[in-house]
């Protein structure tokens, strides 16, 4: 049952990152037309369109996104939950739900952000619709602290910091 339960969870935080991007790629300006962009979209559009009918987009927020995003991390809570023979009732699993999506988007950018720092130091200035999409998820967050901590003997401590900050506030949560 074990082995289930990972390969489930696994599972779902696979498409819980799909709709994650999705949310955030338009803050980023990133690019759907690339082919991970495309994925994105193909995997999430059949939730995300029937739910635009009902929510607009504000400004760059597409709240369809959001909402199943929600919609996706709560029920698969609930799926795991109740496979695991847990009973939280129905605000114990929103409770458990809100902090897992809370815990998958620090684990998200901290593995965004460490690739996208090895792939600064093994292969600056590559361009491909990976690394694209990486500068455009992880500049955001690397800005304002490159703006306090300046590099170093020409060495960009930014990331580290930043990964050391997402690695406490995973603890806390734990």
């Amino acid at each position: 049952m074990k082995a289930i339960l990972f390969i489930l969870e696994a599972l779902l935080t696979l498409a819980v990152i799909a709709f994650l991007l999705r949310t955030i790629m338009p803050f980023s300006r990133a690019d759907f037309r690339n082919a991970i962009g495309q994925a994105v979209l193909k995997v999430t559009n059949p939730l995300v369109m029937p739910l635009r009918k009902v929510f607009r987009p504000v400004g760059k927020l597409d709240v369809a996104s959001v909402v199943a995003l929600l919609l996706v991390q709560l029920a698969g809570t609930a799926i795991l939950t109740l496979l695991a023979g847990v009973h939280l009732g129905f605000l114990g699993t929103v409770a458990m739900g809100l902090r897992d999506l809370v815990q998958t988007i620090l684990q998200f950018y901290t593995v965004a952000i460490l690739i996208y720092a090895l792939l600064s130091w093994v292969a600056p200035g590559t361009h491909s619709p990976a690394n694209d999409l990486l500068g455009r998820i992880c500049e955001p967050i690397l800005r304002p602290i490159r703006r306090v901590i300046p590099p170093v003997g020409g060495l960009d401590l930014s990331a580290l910091f930043v990964l050391i900050g997402l690695q406490a506030l995973q603890i806390l949560l734990r």
